[in-house]
């Protein structure tokens, strides 16, 4: 099994230039940031295969019956097309995959993550016209369609079966043993969608430590985004140290040191041991 491999520096610093543009445009197109995010895991991604990648979903959309009717109608026309024709749908061995959350790779392999399966069924559904968002449910991504009072949802994941009303409430609950508060049910932006996938990679780099360059690019894409968790500094910070670039992890712990101190001086304190330490590993 192949693992991809990212792309040369050159072209990794203009993908990641395209990336913050488009993350801060004003609009931010989820499909474009999930196949930049893809090229910058592939380096076998190039412009053929980004533009291959759009020309698909649009033809996907293109195959979807015309205004089918309400949301529930949508939701089954997306779930006969996407599910039962082309075979979109995921399984437990998807998440050992890194491909699994890279878009050019879900559309080839039709396996993915259930936000990854999500952005495709969103983006055919989008351009063919329906009400169609993400629902970050904890542990578990789905699709909504309609208004919130017309809201059906269904689960890529599992060949976008249409979820029942207790359907959402047992995800949930099976995912965190937590019960299904009404506001996990509202739309998600993109950038929260595209913070979502980059979380996913770093979750997968983590647990393989000789892939810390996969995590080291997932954190500094997170880094690209408007709005981002400020400890995401931290984790860069120990991933140049880890990969031996004691100098500019030094600096980084610093400077996150810098922020914390406002409001944690003990933790900063900790933080600048690690900067003396990691320093100290030059001489």
């Amino acid at each position: 099994m192949r693992t991809p491999q990212p792309p040369p520096p050159e072209r990794s610093a203009e993908l990641r230039r395209r990336f913050a543009e488009e993350a801060r445009s004003e609009r931010p197109d989820l499909s474009a940031l999930c196949l930049l995010v893809g090229a910058q895991a592939d380096g076998t991604l190039d412009e053929a295969g980004l533009d291959a990648a759009q020309i698909e979903l649009d033809e996907l959309a293109g195959q979807l019956p015309f205004r089918p009717g309400g949301p529930r109608s949508w939701a089954v026309a997306l779930r006969e097309l996407l599910g039962d024709r082309c075979g979109f749908r995921g399984a437990p061995v998807d998440y050992q995959r890194l491909e699994s959350s890279l878009l050019h790779e879900v559309l080839r392999r039709r396996r993915g993550l259930p936000i990854l399966l999500s952005v495709v069924w969103m983006e055919v559904a989008r351009r063919a016209g329906a009400p169609v968002y993400g629902v970050a449910l904890p542990g578990h991504f789905v699709v909504g369609f309609g208004p919130p009072e017309e809201q059906v949802l269904a689960d890529p994941f599992d060949g976008g079966r249409v979820l029942t009303g207790g359907d959402a409430q047992l995800l949930v609950a099976g995912a965190t043993g937590a019960a299904l508060d009404p506001s996990m049910l509202g739309p998600a932006e993109p950038l929260e969608v595209v913070l979502r996938i980059l979380n996913n990679v770093r979750a997968w780099a983590a647990a393989r430590p000789e892939r810390s360059d996969v995590a080291l690019w997932a954190v500094e894409l997170s880094l690209l985004l408007p709005s981002h968790p400020a400890r995401l500094r931290y984790e860069r910070a120990q991933l140049l140290v880890q990969r031996g670039d004691f100098l500019a992890g030094a600096s980084e712990l610093e400077a996150y040191a810098e922020v914390v101190g406002g409001v944690d001086e003990a933790a900063a304190a900790r933080v600048r041991r690690q900067a003396h330490a990691a320093r100290s590993m030059l001489n």
